[in-house]
């Protein structure tokens, strides 16, 4: 198990990133949360397997998205970490 903190810059807000994410976020098994910040970005936070959580780095990075991803995502900064404990499913804030 592993924790990311990826901080995604473009036009993401306002676009249905967030929703998009979440979606891809359950697919793959994975719980966290996705938010808008004061400066225009989204943060995802994102806990799982390694593999679960590089693949959603993955389809948010994609350019062109073939998964239908809205908006554009110009960067993707990523911090990684130690999961956190009592985390459960996956929201938008």
């Amino acid at each position: 198990m592993i924790r990311a903190v990826m901080f995604v810059r473009g036009q993401v807000q306002g676009v249905g990133f967030r929703w998009w994410t979440r979606a891809r976020a359950l697919e793959l098994g994975l719980v966290g949360h996705a938010r808008n910040t004061p400066d225009g970005r989204v943060e995802v936070v994102a806990q799982g397997s390694e593999e679960a959580v590089a693949r959603l780095e993955t389809l948010l990075r994609e350019t062109p998205s073939r998964h239908r991803r809205p908006g554009r995502v110009d960067s993707v900064v990523v911090q990684h970490g130690m999961p956190r404990d009592g985390v459960s499913g996956f929201i938008e804030r």
